[in-house]
């Protein structure tokens, strides 16, 4: 999952990417509530896996959507300051069934603190996510990142713990305990065990939970940041992003930040190894940002998101790739951000969020598609 999370640090990403400007001549701004068109224009023509592509949300960033178990509702994280929203809350919606239907999410966390990386439960009664509202009822604040050169800086809250909520809202219980940064959380395909990302032991690495006893067990032990990890579908792998520092300089450099609760993840590859950590392999080495990685339906191929085709840091796009990292395919076009992609339990549907259709804003929202293999 980043997630790319902080302000969350994904949006910090795309704010840098129009800092810094964009291919397209972004004109007039106009409201992305004002613009939906029909499914047929959402798609570049390219685009060949992806048919039906409808547009769920209009407006502000919206990001993470993720499939319940049955794969008719979705959880996601928002932040639309119109809407009184000044940074990232958790939401649920039912997905809709028919055309005409409208999405109609609603707030699910407690609108308090920041949210961050919502999974629902296997008995479709629950849902997870990481909250900093134990710290304090207000946004966080975010690093003022002309100290680093205005490079691309991820706040590390300490105050992010993980929560397990039902549907209305309601905390049943804190699932971390731990000081430090606790997030990131997916769970397994049989919803026994959460997997997630934590500075417990003072590097950012992942962990396992067994959520009956909550017994937890550290599955990764390089120094660098590792996090955004899925299980696959079958159960038997993981996949996650990683950022490692080789260089002195870049082991210093990592060591600084972290120490003021910052990472500066601009490089990162993909990896995976078995469900419980061990024979990790990288399995790309395209250079740049490579991350939001997920196990597509055969628990054999991959999706993820890259950067790694423009020197310039951007477009985000989708692309596909065997479980060693052959046979690259590109699969989305747009010239912003194409992201987080994740397919329904039964495979049929990919949801994805990107700032196409957003009427030369900012704005990110999340897309639906029909898979076309």
């Amino acid at each position: 999952m980043l997630s790319y999370r902080s302000a969350a640090p994904w949006q910090a990403l795309l704010i840098l990417l129009f800092l810094v400007g964009t291919s397209a001549d972004l004109g007039e701004t106009v409201s992305a509530s004002d613009v939906q068109p029909s499914i047929d224009t959402l798609a570049y023509p390219e685009e060949t896996h992806l048919r039906n592509l409808r547009q769920l949300t209009f407006g502000g960033d919206n990001a993470e959507a993720y499939f319940s178990f049955d794969g008719k509702w979705l959880i996601f994280q928002k932040t639309y300051a119109k809407e009184g929203i000044p940074c990232d809350q958790m939401y649920i919606g039912r997905i809709p069934e028919k055309q005409d239907e409208p999405f109609q999410p609603r707030l699910i966390s407690t609108g308090k603190g920041r949210t961050t990386c919502g999974a629902f439960t296997r008995d479709g009664k629950h849902v997870i996510y990481a909250s900093t509202h134990l710290g304090s009822d207000d946004c966080p604040p975010v690093p003022d990142r002309s100290r680093y050169g205005n490079r691309y800086i991820w706040p590390l809250y300490g105050s992010y713990d993980i929560f397990l909520a039902d549907l209305n809202g309601n905390i049943v219980q804190k699932l971390t305990t731990t000081p430090g940064y606790d997030a990131e959380a997916t769970l397994s395909p049989d919803g026994k065990k959460m997997l997630f990302t934590s500075t417990r032991d003072g590097d950012l690495e992942l962990y396992v939970m067994d959520l009956k006893n909550g017994q937890t067990r550290r599955i990764t032990h390089t120094l660098g940041y590792d996090g955004g990890a899925w299980f696959s579908p079958d159960g038997k792998k993981i996949i996650w992003r990683a950022s490692r520092p080789t260089t002195e300089a870049e082991i210093k450099e990592y060591k600084e930040l972290l120490a003021e609760n910052l990472v500066a993840p601009t490089r990162m590859e993909v990896f995976v190894a078995n469900a419980d950590g061990s024979q990790a392999v990288q399995i790309t080495q395209l250079g740049q940002a490579n991350w939001a990685p997920a196990f597509m339906p055969d628990s054999r191929r991959i999706i993820f998101a890259s950067n790694h085709e423009y020197k310039r840091g951007f477009p985000f796009n989708l692309y596909t790739m065997d479980g060693d990292g052959s046979n690259l395919l590109k699969v989305s076009r747009d010239q912003g951000f194409d992201a987080f992609p994740m397919f329904s339990p039964d495979g049929r549907r990919l949801v994805f969020c990107s700032n196409r259709n957003n009427g030369g804003t900012r704005d990110t929202n999340i897309f639906l598609a029909d898979w076309v293999d």
